[in-house]
């Protein structure tokens, strides 16, 4: 039998070899947006690509200065109400059971960080990746961590390795075959995104591996009924694994965390059995 889709609101807060990254703007009054689900026939599936930056050149100063930007938004960060409340859901009880129900008998969890963003030209996407060091800092049961952008640049892969970090040199389209526990990192991507990683680990042995911080399941499933008679392609997965769904959103507590975390959710996967998968990759 499949599980019951629940949310849980805790008091805290294209593809070709390139994605499509969603930035979120600044919306005045911190007004509540949903995601963008782009409705569309059939694609074919993108498969891994080897990457490099386009630019070569490391400038010196770019990187020091770029370092600088990052040990102030972690430590801004770290000091606020909103991490602190995150932390606080992360330790409930019930949260905290789901991290470990994935763990099972391993020690840690990989960490996978796709669509970033300019981590040099944007602020969003610094407050996101510290968000991901913090964690790892505080929970020892996160192991490394590994990141992919399309639009990373030859200085921001270098810093990234100094925060401890490991840059993909193959563009995975999302497509990561889980073996062990992970967790995948990945705020505010577009939809195709998140279904690439659900088509891949289609199996109920694979699916309980994954925790994913990502945008608001519900949300887009709330979207899609707006669209009955569409065909939505690029969340048909997304879609049908809310029957197998524990979704915990988070709530951003100011307007300095609103445009990096809005509508952002953990979300814990448990099918028991492989009937109920079958027919969406069919």
């Amino acid at each position: 039998m499949a599980a019951s889709a629940k949310t849980v609101t805790a008091k805290t807060t294209s593809l070709n070899g390139d994605w499509t990254i969603v930035l979120p703007r600044r919306t005045r009054g911190r007004r509540r947006t949903c995601p963008t689900i782009r409705i569309q026939e059939r694609q074919p599936l993108q498969q891994p690509v080897n990457w490099a930056p386009t630019d070569f050149e490391v400038n010196s100063l770019r990187e020091s200065r770029l370092k600088q930007k990052m040990q102030i938004c972690m430590k801004k960060l770290e000091a606020s109400k909103f991490f602190l409340d995150l932390l606080n859901q992360i330790q409930s009880p019930e949260i905290i059971h789901s991290f470990h129900k994935v763990l099972g008998l391993e020690s840690n969890m990989q960490m996978v960080i796709y669509g970033i963003g300019s981590i040099e030209s944007y602020e969003n996407p610094r407050l996101q990746l510290s968000l991901a060091l913090l964690l790892k800092r505080k929970f020892n049961w996160i192991g490394g961590i590994e990141v992919f952008d399309p639009v990373l640049s030859a200085t921001e892969s270098r810093v990234l390795e100094f925060l401890g970090c490991s840059v993909l040199s193959v563009n995975e389209q999302g497509r990561r075959k889980v073996q062990k526990p992970t967790l995948f990192f990945m705020p505010h991507c577009e939809a195709e995104l998140y279904d690439n990683l659900l088509q891949e680990n289609w199996r109920a042995g694979q699916l309980n591996n994954i925790v994913l911080f990502g945008n608001s399941f519900e949300n887009y499933e709330r979207l899609v009924f707006e669209f009955k008679n569409s065909t939505v392609a690029s969340a048909r997965h997304m879609l049908s694994v809310r029957r197998f769904t524990d979704e915990f959103k988070i709530e951003t507590v100011s307007d300095d965390y609103f445009g990096a975390f809005h509508d952002s959710s953990w979300h814990f996967f448990s099918p028991v059995i492989e009937l109920g998968l079958q027919d969406v990759n069919s």
